[in-house]
Protein backbone atom coordinates (compact mmCIF):
# COMPACT_ATOMS: atom_id res chain seq x y z
CA UNK A 1 0.00 0.00 0.00
CA UNK A 2 2.56 2.15 0.86
CA UNK A 3 4.37 1.71 -2.50
CA UNK A 4 1.28 2.49 -4.14
CA UNK A 5 0.44 5.58 -2.18
CA UNK A 6 3.95 6.75 -2.58
CA UNK A 7 4.47 5.76 -6.28
CA UNK A 8 0.71 7.53 -6.94
CA UNK A 9 1.93 11.07 -5.38
CA UNK A 10 4.76 10.52 -6.59
CA UNK A 11 4.21 9.89 -10.31
CA UNK A 12 1.12 12.77 -10.27
CA UNK A 13 3.43 15.44 -8.91
CA UNK A 14 5.86 14.67 -11.82
CA UNK A 15 3.34 14.68 -14.25
CA UNK A 16 1.88 18.20 -12.80
CA UNK A 17 5.46 19.54 -12.85
CA UNK A 18 6.13 18.08 -16.69
CA UNK A 19 2.80 19.69 -17.93
CA UNK A 20 3.91 23.24 -16.05
CA UNK A 21 7.47 23.45 -17.27
CA UNK A 22 6.44 22.11 -20.81
CA UNK A 23 3.44 24.31 -20.78
CA UNK A 24 5.69 27.93 -19.20
CA UNK A 25 8.22 26.90 -21.92
CA UNK A 26 5.93 26.92 -24.95
CA UNK A 27 3.83 30.00 -24.07
CA UNK A 28 7.05 31.30 -23.27
CA UNK A 29 8.50 30.60 -26.72
CA UNK A 30 5.46 31.49 -28.77
CA UNK A 31 4.47 34.63 -26.01
CA UNK A 32 4.44 38.40 -28.56
CA UNK A 33 2.86 35.83 -31.51
CA UNK A 34 0.13 34.29 -28.54
CA UNK A 35 -0.84 37.78 -28.14
CA UNK A 36 -0.62 38.84 -31.46
CA UNK A 37 -2.89 35.99 -32.17
CA UNK A 38 -5.75 36.78 -29.32
CA UNK A 39 -5.77 40.28 -30.51
CA UNK A 40 -6.51 39.87 -33.94
CA UNK A 41 -8.01 36.63 -34.96
CA UNK A 42 -10.89 36.92 -32.39
CA UNK A 43 -13.32 38.70 -34.68
CA UNK A 44 -16.19 36.08 -34.97
CA UNK A 45 -17.23 33.54 -32.86
CA UNK A 46 -16.27 30.39 -34.88
CA UNK A 47 -12.38 32.18 -35.36
CA UNK A 48 -12.18 32.77 -31.37
CA UNK A 49 -13.48 29.27 -31.17
CA UNK A 50 -10.74 27.52 -33.54
CA UNK A 51 -8.00 30.23 -31.97
CA UNK A 52 -8.41 29.16 -28.56
CA UNK A 53 -8.53 25.38 -29.18
CA UNK A 54 -4.84 25.95 -31.00
CA UNK A 55 -3.46 28.38 -28.65
CA UNK A 56 -4.70 25.57 -26.01
CA UNK A 57 -3.06 22.77 -28.17
CA UNK A 58 0.52 24.31 -28.36
CA UNK A 59 0.42 25.39 -25.10
CA UNK A 60 -0.82 22.62 -23.31
CA UNK A 61 -2.82 24.09 -20.79
CA UNK A 62 -6.37 24.95 -20.34
CA UNK A 63 -6.15 26.61 -17.06
CA UNK A 64 -2.67 28.46 -18.24
CA UNK A 65 -5.41 29.71 -21.54
CA UNK A 66 -7.83 30.87 -18.90
CA UNK A 67 -5.46 32.78 -17.04
CA UNK A 68 -3.82 34.36 -20.02
CA UNK A 69 -7.55 35.25 -21.52
CA UNK A 70 -8.24 36.82 -18.29
CA UNK A 71 -5.13 38.86 -17.88
CA UNK A 72 -6.38 40.22 -21.67
CA UNK A 73 -10.44 40.47 -20.41
CA UNK A 74 -8.70 42.92 -17.48
CA UNK A 75 -6.40 44.60 -19.46
CA UNK A 76 -9.23 45.74 -22.17
CA UNK A 77 -7.78 43.86 -25.05
CA UNK A 78 -10.54 41.54 -25.59
CA UNK A 79 -14.07 41.97 -24.92
CA UNK A 80 -16.50 39.25 -22.68
CA UNK A 81 -18.16 37.76 -26.27
CA UNK A 82 -14.41 37.52 -27.47
CA UNK A 83 -13.07 36.26 -24.19
CA UNK A 84 -15.93 33.69 -24.46
CA UNK A 85 -15.46 32.37 -28.03
CA UNK A 86 -11.93 31.76 -27.21
CA UNK A 87 -12.67 30.09 -23.57
CA UNK A 88 -14.71 27.57 -25.98
CA UNK A 89 -11.63 26.79 -28.02
CA UNK A 90 -9.65 26.51 -25.12
CA UNK A 91 -11.87 22.97 -24.29
CA UNK A 92 -11.24 21.56 -27.47
CA UNK A 93 -7.61 22.42 -27.00
CA UNK A 94 -6.93 20.84 -23.17
CA UNK A 95 -7.95 17.51 -25.15
CA UNK A 96 -4.87 17.61 -27.09
CA UNK A 97 -2.84 16.48 -23.81
CA UNK A 98 -5.47 13.04 -23.85
CA UNK A 99 -4.43 12.46 -27.18
CA UNK A 100 -0.92 12.72 -26.54
CA UNK A 101 -1.29 10.09 -23.84
CA UNK A 102 -3.14 7.49 -26.08
CA UNK A 103 -0.92 7.55 -29.04
CA UNK A 104 1.85 6.97 -27.31
CA UNK A 105 0.32 3.87 -25.33
CA UNK A 106 3.51 4.54 -22.85
CA UNK A 107 6.35 3.90 -25.65
CA UNK A 108 7.34 7.22 -25.67
CA UNK A 109 7.99 6.49 -22.17
CA UNK A 110 11.05 5.00 -22.94
CA UNK A 111 12.48 8.03 -23.92
CA UNK A 112 11.50 9.99 -21.45
CA UNK A 113 14.76 9.74 -19.40
CA UNK A 114 17.09 11.10 -22.31
CA UNK A 115 14.16 14.01 -23.15
CA UNK A 116 14.76 15.13 -18.92
CA UNK A 117 18.67 15.11 -19.87
CA UNK A 118 19.03 16.84 -23.14
CA UNK A 119 16.26 18.67 -22.30
CA UNK A 120 18.17 19.70 -18.44
CA UNK A 121 21.30 20.46 -20.46
CA UNK A 122 19.94 22.77 -23.02
CA UNK A 123 18.20 24.94 -20.67
CA UNK A 124 21.66 25.13 -18.59
CA UNK A 125 24.13 24.97 -21.25
CA UNK A 126 22.49 27.29 -24.43
CA UNK A 127 23.43 30.54 -24.81
CA UNK A 128 20.24 32.02 -26.49
CA UNK A 129 17.25 32.22 -24.94
CA UNK A 130 15.58 30.37 -27.50
CA UNK A 131 17.03 27.35 -27.16
CA UNK A 132 16.73 27.61 -23.19
CA UNK A 133 13.17 27.56 -23.51
CA UNK A 134 12.69 24.64 -26.10
CA UNK A 135 15.18 22.82 -23.60
CA UNK A 136 12.90 23.49 -21.03
CA UNK A 137 9.59 22.34 -22.81
CA UNK A 138 11.79 19.08 -23.99
CA UNK A 139 12.92 18.66 -19.85
CA UNK A 140 9.18 19.09 -19.44
CA UNK A 141 7.89 16.59 -21.61
CA UNK A 142 10.04 14.35 -20.23
CA UNK A 143 9.40 14.37 -16.89
CA UNK A 144 5.48 14.46 -17.81
CA UNK A 145 5.78 10.90 -18.80
CA UNK A 146 8.14 9.68 -16.47
CA UNK A 147 5.50 10.84 -14.05
CA UNK A 148 3.07 8.50 -16.43
CA UNK A 149 5.44 5.81 -15.73
CA UNK A 150 5.47 6.10 -12.30
CA UNK A 151 1.68 6.35 -11.93
CA UNK A 152 0.82 3.08 -14.44
CA UNK A 153 3.28 0.94 -12.19
CA UNK A 154 1.67 2.12 -9.16
CA UNK A 155 -1.60 0.97 -9.95
CA UNK A 156 -0.39 -2.56 -10.94
CA UNK A 157 -1.04 -4.43 -7.23
CA UNK A 158 -4.60 -2.92 -7.83
CA UNK A 159 -5.85 -5.35 -10.33
CA UNK A 160 -6.88 -7.97 -8.05
CA UNK A 161 -8.98 -5.51 -5.57
CA UNK A 162 -12.31 -5.88 -6.78
CA UNK A 163 -12.76 -3.29 -3.57
CA UNK A 164 -11.13 -0.74 -5.78
CA UNK A 165 -12.84 -1.51 -8.94
CA UNK A 166 -16.12 -0.91 -6.97
CA UNK A 167 -15.05 1.78 -5.52
CA UNK A 168 -14.38 3.61 -8.67
CA UNK A 169 -17.17 1.91 -11.43
CA UNK A 170 -19.86 2.73 -8.24
CA UNK A 171 -21.97 -0.94 -8.43
CA UNK A 172 -23.24 -0.53 -5.62
CA UNK A 173 -25.23 2.83 -6.78
CA UNK A 174 -26.36 2.04 -9.90
CA UNK A 175 -28.79 4.89 -10.29
CA UNK A 176 -26.38 7.41 -8.69
CA UNK A 177 -23.03 6.27 -9.72
CA UNK A 178 -22.93 8.20 -12.46
CA UNK A 179 -23.74 11.38 -10.69
CA UNK A 180 -20.80 10.54 -7.96
CA UNK A 181 -18.45 9.71 -11.26
CA UNK A 182 -19.19 13.29 -12.11
CA UNK A 183 -18.57 15.00 -8.13
CA UNK A 184 -15.26 12.56 -8.11
CA UNK A 185 -14.18 13.63 -10.94
CA UNK A 186 -14.58 17.56 -10.45
CA UNK A 187 -13.77 17.27 -6.76
CA UNK A 188 -9.73 15.63 -7.76
CA UNK A 189 -9.17 17.85 -10.58
CA UNK A 190 -10.63 21.20 -8.38
CA UNK A 191 -7.90 19.76 -5.96
CA UNK A 192 -5.04 19.05 -8.71
CA UNK A 193 -5.98 22.21 -10.49
CA UNK A 194 -5.61 20.23 -13.86
CA UNK A 195 -8.02 18.10 -15.96
CA UNK A 196 -5.09 16.53 -17.94
CA UNK A 197 -4.02 15.23 -15.34
CA UNK A 198 -7.06 13.45 -13.64
CA UNK A 199 -7.33 12.43 -17.43
CA UNK A 200 -4.25 10.91 -17.72
CA UNK A 201 -4.87 9.15 -14.27
CA UNK A 202 -7.77 7.86 -15.58
CA UNK A 203 -6.80 6.53 -18.88
CA UNK A 204 -3.88 4.65 -16.75
CA UNK A 205 -6.72 2.83 -14.60
CA UNK A 206 -8.84 2.34 -17.49
CA UNK A 207 -5.28 1.01 -19.45
CA UNK A 208 -4.86 -1.12 -16.42
CA UNK A 209 -7.92 -2.86 -16.20
CA UNK A 210 -9.12 -1.10 -13.11
CA UNK A 211 -12.07 0.47 -14.12
CA UNK A 212 -14.17 0.37 -17.17
CA UNK A 213 -14.44 2.25 -20.45
CA UNK A 214 -18.16 3.08 -19.24
CA UNK A 215 -16.62 3.94 -15.56
CA UNK A 216 -14.58 7.12 -17.14
CA UNK A 217 -17.27 8.99 -19.06
CA UNK A 218 -18.27 10.92 -15.50
CA UNK A 219 -14.83 11.16 -14.16
CA UNK A 220 -13.70 12.91 -17.76
CA UNK A 221 -17.38 15.24 -17.49
CA UNK A 222 -16.81 15.88 -13.70
CA UNK A 223 -12.73 16.89 -14.61
CA UNK A 224 -14.12 19.84 -17.27
CA UNK A 225 -15.90 21.37 -14.42
CA UNK A 226 -13.02 21.32 -11.65
CA UNK A 227 -10.81 22.92 -13.85
CA UNK A 228 -12.67 25.96 -13.85
CA UNK A 229 -11.36 26.61 -10.26
CA UNK A 230 -8.00 27.83 -11.84
CA UNK A 231 -10.05 30.65 -13.87
CA UNK A 232 -12.22 31.56 -10.53
CA UNK A 233 -8.88 31.73 -8.14
CA UNK A 234 -7.24 34.00 -11.24
CA UNK A 235 -10.14 36.41 -11.24
CA UNK A 236 -10.21 37.70 -7.81
CA UNK A 237 -9.44 41.31 -7.61
CA UNK A 238 -9.83 41.95 -11.77
CA UNK A 239 -12.06 43.87 -13.32
CA UNK A 240 -15.86 42.92 -13.87
CA UNK A 241 -15.53 41.56 -17.60
CA UNK A 242 -12.56 39.25 -16.20
CA UNK A 243 -14.96 37.78 -13.19
CA UNK A 244 -17.38 37.31 -15.58
CA UNK A 245 -15.17 35.33 -18.30
CA UNK A 246 -14.32 33.12 -15.03
CA UNK A 247 -18.20 32.67 -14.64
CA UNK A 248 -18.96 32.42 -17.97
CA UNK A 249 -16.27 29.05 -18.06
CA UNK A 250 -18.11 27.36 -15.12
CA UNK A 251 -21.13 27.65 -16.91
CA UNK A 252 -20.15 26.56 -20.54
CA UNK A 253 -19.05 23.39 -18.57
CA UNK A 254 -21.91 23.07 -16.14
CA UNK A 255 -23.85 23.08 -18.86
CA UNK A 256 -22.09 21.04 -21.42
CA UNK A 257 -22.35 18.03 -18.59
CA UNK A 258 -26.16 18.96 -18.36
CA UNK A 259 -26.58 18.60 -22.05
CA UNK A 260 -24.68 15.44 -22.59
CA UNK A 261 -25.25 13.55 -19.50
CA UNK A 262 -28.96 12.36 -20.36
CA UNK A 263 -26.86 10.78 -23.38
CA UNK A 264 -24.83 8.70 -21.42
CA UNK A 265 -27.97 7.71 -18.83
CA UNK A 266 -29.56 5.87 -22.10
CA UNK A 267 -26.16 4.47 -23.68
CA UNK A 268 -26.64 6.95 -27.04
CA UNK A 269 -23.01 8.74 -25.80
CA UNK A 270 -21.36 5.40 -25.61
CA UNK A 271 -22.14 3.82 -28.40
CA UNK A 272 -21.35 7.39 -30.62
CA UNK A 273 -17.88 6.97 -29.27
CA UNK A 274 -17.54 3.61 -29.93
CA UNK A 275 -18.45 3.48 -33.25
CA UNK A 276 -15.46 6.30 -33.90
CA UNK A 277 -13.20 3.47 -32.90
CA UNK A 278 -13.40 0.27 -34.92
CA UNK A 279 -13.14 -3.45 -32.66
CA UNK A 280 -14.21 -4.04 -28.89
CA UNK A 281 -12.63 -2.15 -26.40
CA UNK A 282 -9.41 -3.77 -24.85
CA UNK A 283 -6.79 -2.56 -22.86
CA UNK A 284 -4.93 -1.58 -25.40
CA UNK A 285 -6.98 0.90 -27.40
CA UNK A 286 -8.86 1.94 -24.15
CA UNK A 287 -6.98 5.36 -24.01
CA UNK A 288 -7.89 6.39 -27.61
CA UNK A 289 -11.59 5.55 -26.41
CA UNK A 290 -11.17 7.93 -23.55
CA UNK A 291 -9.33 10.40 -25.55
CA UNK A 292 -12.41 10.30 -28.64
CA UNK A 293 -15.08 10.31 -25.35
CA UNK A 294 -13.18 13.57 -24.04
CA UNK A 295 -12.96 15.46 -27.33
CA UNK A 296 -16.18 14.65 -28.68
CA UNK A 297 -17.37 16.22 -25.23
CA UNK A 298 -15.81 19.51 -26.22
CA UNK A 299 -17.03 19.57 -29.56
CA UNK A 300 -20.49 19.15 -28.88
CA UNK A 301 -20.59 21.09 -25.91
CA UNK A 302 -19.02 23.81 -28.27
CA UNK A 303 -21.09 23.44 -31.14
CA UNK A 304 -24.60 23.77 -29.06
CA UNK A 305 -23.04 26.68 -27.37
CA UNK A 306 -21.66 28.72 -30.63
CA UNK A 307 -25.19 29.21 -30.70
CA UNK A 308 -25.76 30.57 -26.95
CA UNK A 309 -22.78 33.23 -26.57
CA UNK A 310 -25.29 36.04 -26.25
CA UNK A 311 -27.04 33.92 -23.54
CA UNK A 312 -24.15 33.16 -21.84
CA UNK A 313 -22.85 36.35 -22.52
CA UNK A 314 -26.12 37.93 -20.41
CA UNK A 315 -26.07 35.73 -17.86
CA UNK A 316 -22.65 35.57 -16.31
CA UNK A 317 -23.22 39.74 -16.50
CA UNK A 318 -26.28 38.39 -13.55
CA UNK A 319 -23.73 36.34 -11.98
CA UNK A 320 -21.14 39.51 -11.53
CA UNK A 321 -23.45 42.59 -11.43
CA UNK A 322 -21.60 45.80 -11.26
CA UNK A 323 -22.40 47.63 -7.87
CA UNK A 324 -24.23 50.12 -9.80
CA UNK A 325 -26.91 47.46 -11.06
CA UNK A 326 -26.97 46.20 -7.79
CA UNK A 327 -27.89 49.74 -6.40
CA UNK A 328 -30.18 49.92 -9.58
CA UNK A 329 -28.25 53.72 -10.28
CA UNK A 330 -28.59 53.77 -14.34
CA UNK A 331 -29.30 56.77 -16.58
CA UNK A 332 -32.48 58.15 -15.95
CA UNK A 333 -32.73 60.91 -18.69
CA UNK A 334 -30.25 60.16 -21.72
CA UNK A 335 -32.47 58.58 -23.96
CA UNK A 336 -31.59 58.24 -27.90
CA UNK A 337 -34.48 59.82 -29.51
CA UNK A 338 -33.89 63.34 -28.02
CA UNK A 339 -30.47 63.28 -30.43
CA UNK A 340 -32.49 64.35 -32.69
CA UNK A 341 -33.68 67.85 -30.89
CA UNK A 342 -30.01 68.83 -29.73
CA UNK A 343 -31.19 71.60 -27.32
CA UNK A 344 -33.53 69.18 -25.22
CA UNK A 345 -30.26 66.56 -25.35
CA UNK A 346 -28.16 68.73 -24.00
CA UNK A 347 -30.69 69.90 -20.97
CA UNK A 348 -31.47 66.33 -20.57
CA UNK A 349 -27.57 65.47 -20.19
CA UNK A 350 -27.27 68.08 -17.53
CA UNK A 351 -30.15 66.99 -14.91
CA UNK A 352 -27.83 63.55 -15.64
CA UNK A 353 -24.81 65.37 -14.53
CA UNK A 354 -26.64 66.95 -11.44
CA UNK A 355 -27.03 63.53 -10.34
CA UNK A 356 -24.01 62.10 -10.71
CA UNK A 357 -22.40 65.10 -8.52
CA UNK A 358 -25.37 64.67 -6.23
CA UNK A 359 -23.49 61.30 -5.51
CA UNK A 360 -20.39 62.61 -5.54
CA UNK A 361 -22.10 64.68 -2.44
CA UNK A 362 -22.73 61.51 -0.69
CA UNK A 363 -19.70 59.97 -1.29
CA UNK A 364 -17.69 62.63 0.23
CA UNK A 365 -20.02 62.79 3.60
CA UNK A 366 -20.07 59.33 3.99
CA UNK A 367 -16.08 59.41 3.84
CA UNK A 368 -15.97 62.44 6.12
CA UNK A 369 -18.29 60.80 8.42
CA UNK A 370 -16.07 57.51 8.44
CA UNK A 371 -13.02 59.54 8.94
CA UNK A 372 -14.36 61.16 12.44
CA UNK A 373 -16.77 57.86 13.23
CA UNK A 374 -14.14 55.23 12.48
CA UNK A 375 -16.52 53.46 10.55
CA UNK A 376 -15.13 51.40 8.01
CA UNK A 377 -18.22 49.71 7.01
CA UNK A 378 -19.59 53.19 6.01
CA UNK A 379 -16.46 53.80 4.49
CA UNK A 380 -16.99 50.75 1.92
CA UNK A 381 -19.65 52.31 0.15
CA UNK A 382 -18.03 55.38 -0.99
CA UNK A 383 -15.39 52.92 -3.45
CA UNK A 384 -19.00 51.68 -4.65
CA UNK A 385 -20.34 55.55 -5.10
CA UNK A 386 -17.29 56.16 -6.57
CA UNK A 387 -17.47 53.44 -9.09
CA UNK A 388 -20.98 54.80 -10.20
CA UNK A 389 -19.95 57.98 -10.94
CA UNK A 390 -17.02 56.70 -13.06
CA UNK A 391 -19.90 54.59 -14.88
CA UNK A 392 -21.83 57.99 -15.27
CA UNK A 393 -18.81 59.79 -16.59
CA UNK A 394 -19.07 56.95 -19.51
CA UNK A 395 -22.49 57.07 -19.98
CA UNK A 396 -22.76 61.09 -20.29
CA UNK A 397 -19.79 61.06 -22.52
CA UNK A 398 -20.72 58.92 -24.87
CA UNK A 399 -24.07 60.40 -25.29
CA UNK A 400 -22.43 64.22 -25.45
CA UNK A 401 -20.20 62.38 -28.48
CA UNK A 402 -23.40 61.16 -30.11
CA UNK A 403 -24.57 64.33 -29.92
CA UNK A 404 -21.77 66.23 -31.26
CA UNK A 405 -22.06 64.10 -34.67
CA UNK A 406 -25.50 65.64 -35.17
CA UNK A 407 -26.11 68.88 -36.78
CA UNK A 408 -25.95 71.64 -33.96
CA UNK A 409 -26.68 75.28 -33.79
CA UNK A 410 -24.08 77.69 -32.84
CA UNK A 411 -25.22 77.65 -28.91
CA UNK A 412 -25.27 74.16 -28.74
CA UNK A 413 -21.66 73.93 -30.04
CA UNK A 414 -20.51 76.47 -27.76
CA UNK A 415 -21.70 74.80 -25.30
CA UNK A 416 -20.47 70.72 -25.66
CA UNK A 417 -16.96 71.33 -24.59
CA UNK A 418 -17.89 73.06 -21.42
CA UNK A 419 -20.09 70.12 -20.58
CA UNK A 420 -17.72 67.61 -21.30
CA UNK A 421 -15.09 69.36 -19.18
CA UNK A 422 -17.82 69.72 -16.04
CA UNK A 423 -18.36 65.83 -16.41
CA UNK A 424 -14.70 65.43 -15.60
CA UNK A 425 -14.77 67.91 -12.72
CA UNK A 426 -17.39 65.83 -10.97
CA UNK A 427 -15.87 62.90 -11.97
CA UNK A 428 -12.09 64.12 -10.24
CA UNK A 429 -14.29 65.23 -7.29
CA UNK A 430 -15.58 61.16 -6.99
CA UNK A 431 -11.88 60.26 -7.24
CA UNK A 432 -11.15 63.21 -4.08
CA UNK A 433 -13.79 61.33 -1.82
CA UNK A 434 -11.60 57.97 -2.56
CA UNK A 435 -8.89 59.64 -1.44
CA UNK A 436 -10.94 60.91 1.47
CA UNK A 437 -12.12 57.56 2.29
CA UNK A 438 -8.39 55.86 2.32
CA UNK A 439 -6.80 58.87 4.37
CA UNK A 440 -9.85 57.89 7.14
CA UNK A 441 -9.10 53.89 5.88
CA UNK A 442 -5.51 54.29 7.19
CA UNK A 443 -6.38 56.82 10.58
CA UNK A 444 -8.56 53.56 11.49
CA UNK A 445 -5.97 50.85 10.75
CA UNK A 446 -3.00 52.72 12.23
CA UNK A 447 -4.89 54.34 14.91
CA UNK A 448 -3.74 57.88 14.39
CA UNK A 449 -5.17 59.92 17.09
CA UNK A 450 -5.67 63.38 16.11
CA UNK A 451 -6.29 66.72 18.31
CA UNK A 452 -9.41 68.27 19.21
CA UNK A 453 -8.22 71.57 17.03
CA UNK A 454 -7.17 69.43 14.39
CA UNK A 455 -11.05 67.76 14.12
CA UNK A 456 -12.86 71.25 14.24
CA UNK A 457 -10.54 72.41 11.76
CA UNK A 458 -11.42 69.64 9.31
CA UNK A 459 -14.96 69.57 10.30
CA UNK A 460 -14.90 73.50 9.48
CA UNK A 461 -13.18 73.01 5.97
CA UNK A 462 -15.65 70.15 4.76
CA UNK A 463 -18.70 71.88 6.11
CA UNK A 464 -17.44 74.54 3.81
CA UNK A 465 -16.58 72.71 0.76
CA UNK A 466 -20.28 70.81 1.51
CA UNK A 467 -22.25 74.17 1.15
CA UNK A 468 -20.16 75.14 -2.17
CA UNK A 469 -21.11 71.92 -3.41
CA UNK A 470 -24.43 72.30 -2.31
CA UNK A 471 -24.68 75.28 -3.69
CA UNK A 472 -23.32 74.19 -7.72
CA UNK A 473 -25.93 71.80 -7.35
CA UNK A 474 -28.36 74.54 -7.26
CA UNK A 475 -26.77 76.44 -9.65
CA UNK A 476 -26.70 73.61 -12.47
CA UNK A 477 -30.68 72.40 -11.91
CA UNK A 478 -31.78 76.18 -12.12
CA UNK A 479 -29.21 77.55 -14.36
CA UNK A 480 -28.92 80.33 -11.76
CA UNK A 481 -25.85 82.67 -12.37
CA UNK A 482 -26.37 84.28 -8.97
CA UNK A 483 -26.06 80.61 -7.03
CA UNK A 484 -22.99 80.27 -9.25
CA UNK A 485 -21.44 83.50 -7.87
CA UNK A 486 -22.04 82.64 -4.65
CA UNK A 487 -20.27 79.22 -5.23
CA UNK A 488 -16.98 81.26 -6.08
CA UNK A 489 -17.19 83.10 -2.79
CA UNK A 490 -17.00 80.00 -0.73
CA UNK A 491 -13.59 78.87 -3.22
CA UNK A 492 -11.64 82.11 -1.91
CA UNK A 493 -13.09 81.36 1.38
CA UNK A 494 -11.39 77.41 1.28
CA UNK A 495 -8.09 78.65 -0.01
CA UNK A 496 -7.97 81.03 2.83
CA UNK A 497 -8.93 78.24 5.10
CA UNK A 498 -6.32 75.70 3.68
CA UNK A 499 -3.44 77.95 4.12
CA UNK A 500 -4.79 79.16 7.70
CA UNK A 501 -5.05 75.69 8.86
CA UNK A 502 -1.78 74.85 7.23
CA UNK A 503 0.13 77.22 9.21
CA UNK A 504 -1.87 76.01 12.78
CA UNK A 505 -1.46 72.81 11.98
CA UNK A 506 2.53 73.65 11.74
CA UNK A 507 2.28 75.39 14.79
CA UNK A 508 1.09 72.43 16.59
CA UNK A 509 3.85 70.12 15.28
CA UNK A 510 5.93 72.89 16.54
CA UNK A 511 5.04 72.83 19.92
CA UNK A 512 4.29 68.94 20.45
CA UNK A 513 1.14 68.86 20.20
CA UNK A 514 0.75 67.08 17.29
CA UNK A 515 1.56 63.20 15.98
CA UNK A 516 3.56 63.50 12.57
CA UNK A 517 1.97 60.80 10.91
CA UNK A 518 -1.09 62.06 11.82
CA UNK A 519 -0.22 65.48 10.34
CA UNK A 520 0.75 64.46 7.06
CA UNK A 521 -2.67 62.73 6.82
CA UNK A 522 -4.16 66.16 8.42
CA UNK A 523 -2.36 68.11 5.43
CA UNK A 524 -3.52 65.30 2.50
CA UNK A 525 -7.30 65.52 3.98
CA UNK A 526 -7.44 69.39 3.59
CA UNK A 527 -5.29 69.49 -0.09
CA UNK A 528 -8.23 67.37 -1.29
CA UNK A 529 -10.78 69.35 -0.13
CA UNK A 530 -9.32 72.55 -1.88
CA UNK A 531 -8.93 70.60 -4.97
CA UNK A 532 -12.42 69.68 -4.95
CA UNK A 533 -13.28 73.45 -4.38
CA UNK A 534 -11.11 74.02 -7.64
CA UNK A 535 -13.01 71.52 -9.85
CA UNK A 536 -16.65 73.33 -8.11
CA UNK A 537 -15.08 76.41 -9.37
CA UNK A 538 -14.52 75.04 -12.91
CA UNK A 539 -18.33 74.25 -12.99
CA UNK A 540 -19.27 77.51 -11.51
CA UNK A 541 -17.55 79.45 -14.33
CA UNK A 542 -19.41 77.21 -17.23
CA UNK A 543 -22.72 78.42 -15.67
CA UNK A 544 -21.48 81.86 -15.69
CA UNK A 545 -20.39 81.96 -18.85
CA UNK A 546 -23.89 80.38 -19.92
CA UNK A 547 -22.10 77.01 -20.98
CA UNK A 548 -24.37 74.94 -18.81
Amino acid sequence: MQKLIFGLIGGLGLFLFGMKTMSEGLERVASKRLRDILRFFTRTPPLAVLTGAGTTALIQSSSAMMVMLIGFVNAGLLTLGQAIGVMMGAEIGTSFTAWLVSISAFKISAYALPAVGIGFALNLLAKTKKVKLWGQVMLGFGVLFLGLMFMKDAFVPLKESQAFKDFFTFSRLPIWGPILGILAGMVVTALIQSSSATIATVQILAFQGLISFEATIPLIFGSNIGTTITAQIASIGTVLSARRIARAQLVFNVLGVAFIFPLVQFGLYTKAVEYFIPGAITPANVMMYIAVCHTSFNLLSVAAGLLLIGPLEKIAIKMVPSKRELLKIMPHYLEEHLLNTPPIALKQSVREMVRMIALAREALNDAMRGFLENDAKLLSTVAQKEEIIDAFQKDITDYLVQLSERSLNREVSEKLPALLHSVNDIERIGDHAENLMELAERKIEEKLPFSEKAIAELKKMFDETDRMLNIVVLAMETDNKEEARRALQHEDTLNKLQIQFRESHIQRLQNGECFVLSGIVFLDFINNLEKVGDHLKNISLAILQQRL
